[in-house]
């Protein structure tokens, strides 16, 4: 079942309604063994997120991991900043003391500047034969098209970049 669906798996149990995803936090919390919880962060703000973060951040046993952008001011970012330290975080009003470990990937953001995406496609092995920009506005997508066209060429290896529309 890898490969195509690399989620698909036997113990893999997905969550839709509300309802379900509360008992699935309580469950958790309650029967102490290990699991891996796969949620959206939304930078923390808001959705499921909070609730596994209120029923878990304070417990050492549980790890945080993200693996996008947390804008500075969110729950998210101060997670991130404070966790290391066993700070505290605020949640839907309250504070929460953070003993959970905290661990960030980078290179995975929607959110990252020009220069971190060359640098990412530039730490490749081996550059992509073709790029697709599909986000962000049209002179900033022209302007890491050309930067990514030069990297490439000065790599002597050959990169097709295409402009997708605006989102």
């Amino acid at each position: 079942r890898a490969g195509r669906h690399p989620l698909s798996f036997e113990n893999l149990i997905t969550v839709d309604s509300h309802e379900d995803h509360l008992k699935l936090v309580d469950h958790l919390v309650k029967n102490r063994r290990p699991a891996v919880v796969l949620a959206a962060s939304g930078m923390a703000a808001g959705g499921r997120i909070v609730n596994y973060l209120k029923a878990m951040i304070e417990d050492p046993r549980h790890d945080v991991l993200f693996v996008g952008y947390q804008a500075a001011g969110t729950p998210g970012q101060q997670i991130q900043k404070y966790g290391p330290r066993h700070g505290y975080v605020e949640l839907d009003g309250k504070q929460y003391t953070i003993r959970a470990q905290v661990s960030s990937i980078s290179g995975y953001s929607a959110h990252a500047g020009q220069d971190d995406l060359i640098n990412f496609v530039r730490r490749m092995r081996k550059l992509p034969g073709e790029v697709r920009l599909v986000h962000g506005d049209n002179d900033a997508k022209h302007t890491l098209r050309e930067r990514l066209l030069a990297m490439a060429a000065a790599k002597g290896q050959p990169m097709q970049v295409t402009i997708g529309s605006a989102h």
